[in-house]
């Protein structure tokens, strides 16, 4: 079987390697010649741990190349999959859906034979059956099928996503498009994996719903930390509680700065807007996107208070800056609010991620001063910031690290973990003022 991955995007990149994994004949697409000279080189574009080796690996193997020639890609293909970006449009929440319509009429000059064409970008209701109609717009000859395949990868672990799936969902109209579908996923039937085969509508609005359900688990062990605060309650005993349920489980039980990432706040926010232009609002995710920006503004406050109510002339050293660990991923992450903030209150800024570099700095505003080492961002600090639990501080020498920043008045250094990495007594006779999120 040949397939075609439009788009090198986070989503493509990885489901095309991971299929060439399988031993399925691979074509990503793109038009920037420029990403795909290095894809070829065997330059990846993004941070994604195993990545590098699976697409060199299969790139080696013969299975998986790099084009920006659609109309080859997709002469050959039995499926063509659309993996374009469907970001927030700007002034309403809506999913900006012109790259992936822009696909479907360059797929549609191009077929050949019968061909199963794919929404994999994550798309709000109806978007399938829009691009059927644009394809058969522009080629009325055209044989061929629409499916859906929402994808539910994890940044940081992508690739295990997709070889050891919860399940694969894939939403068709036309049998011989839900066969062609179950034959390039028969891997992973093999490891018994649930293959859910539902309709269009179905699949499209499942992937905007897992990832409301996640961000409203966040936003509620968020709040309950909020509550604790007040209350004298430890959140992790409560999440513990809670997660013991099997009906609710453990997972996404993680009190913190706020959700970020490539999905969950564009995915609330389309699903919000789909909702409302149904007439079938969705209370609950409205407040969930409101929750989170709330969050976010609060770890401000939080240290503007542990700082005795001001931040002018204050040294902050900041301790990541992605929206998790294991990913070079910026977008909407807590740090995208949180240090602006931070600045505009008159704090002077020094911070520290592992991958975030070069281009993807000029995402923070003007005026942060970035290092290279743990221990450089806290020299001279007045306070301590931890935005993201990167492995490498969860063990920090602590010692160390009180020793170069100036205390407060009291001989306190302040230390304001927003991960809860470490425990609050421990950090308390270590001679630092500890602030963390519910306990």
């Amino acid at each position: 079987m040949r397939i075609t991955m439009i788009g090198t995007g986070y989503v493509g990149l990885v489901t095309g390697a991971c299929f060439s994994e399988f031993g399925v004949q691979v074509t990503c697409v793109d038009s920037d010649a420029e990403k795909i000279e290095r894809l070829r080189r065997g330059e990846i574009p993004i941070f994604e741990p195993g990545l590098d080796r699976l697409t060199i690996r299969n790139a080696q193997a013969g299975r998986l190349s790099f084009t920006t020639d659609m109309a080859g890609a997709v002469a050959a293909s039995d499926v063509v999959f659309i993996a374009v970006g469907t970001p927030e449009r700007r002034g309403d929440g809506a999913a900006d859906l012109q790259f992936v319509f822009a696909a479907a009429r360059e797929v549609a000059r191009h077929l050949k034979g019968f061909t199963v064409v794919v929404t994999k970008s994550t798309v709000p209701v109806g978007t399938g059956a829009r691009v059927a109609e644009i394809i058969r717009a522009e080629n009325p000859e055209a044989q061929f099928a629409m499916a859906s395949n929402p994808e539910f990868l994890r940044e940081g672990s992508a690739i295990e996503d997709f070889m050891r799936p919860d399940r694969v969902v894939i939403g068709v109209e036309d049998q011989r498009a839900a066969e062609v579908l179950k034959s390039l996923y028969r891997p992973l039937y093999l490891i018994e994996t649930p293959i859910l085969i539902t309709n269009i509508p179905t699949a499209e609005l499942t992937k905007y719903a897992a990832n409301a359900f996640l961000a409203t688990k966040i936003m509620f062990i968020n709040q309950m930390a909020n509550l604790c605060e007040v209350v004298g309650a430890d959140v992790h005993h409560v999440a513990k509680g809670m997660g013991l349920d099997r009906r609710i489980g453990p997972k996404f039980l993680h009190p913190g700065p706020g959700y970020g990432g490539s999905c969950f706040p564009k995915d609330t926010q389309a699903l919000a807007r789909t909702a409302r232009d149904a007439g079938q609002p969705v209370s609950i995710v409205e407040a969930v996107i409101e929750a989170n920006a709330h969050q976010k503004r609060r770890m401000v406050d939080k240290v503007r208070a542990a700082m005795g109510g001001s931040l002018e002339g204050v040294a902050v050293g900041v301790l990541g800056l992605t929206f998790k660990p294991n990913t070079d991923d910026l977008r909407e992450a807590p740090s995208l609010m949180i240090l602006p903030e931070l600045i505009r209150l008159g704090a002077r800024v020094t911070a520290f991620d592992p991958e975030v570099r070069g281009a993807a700095r000029t995402l923070l505003p003007e005026g942060i001063m970035f290092v290279e080492d743990t221990y450089a961002t806290c020299q001279g600090a007045d306070v301590v910031v931890i935005l993201t639990e990167w492995n490498q501080f969860r063990n920090l020498d602590l010692e160390a690290i009180r020793r170069g920043m100036r205390p407060r008045p009291d001989g306190k250094c302040v230390f304001c973990d927003f991960r809860n990495i470490y425990d609050p007594e421990s950090m308390r006779k270590a001679g630092f003022h500890y602030v963390c999120v519910g306990r």
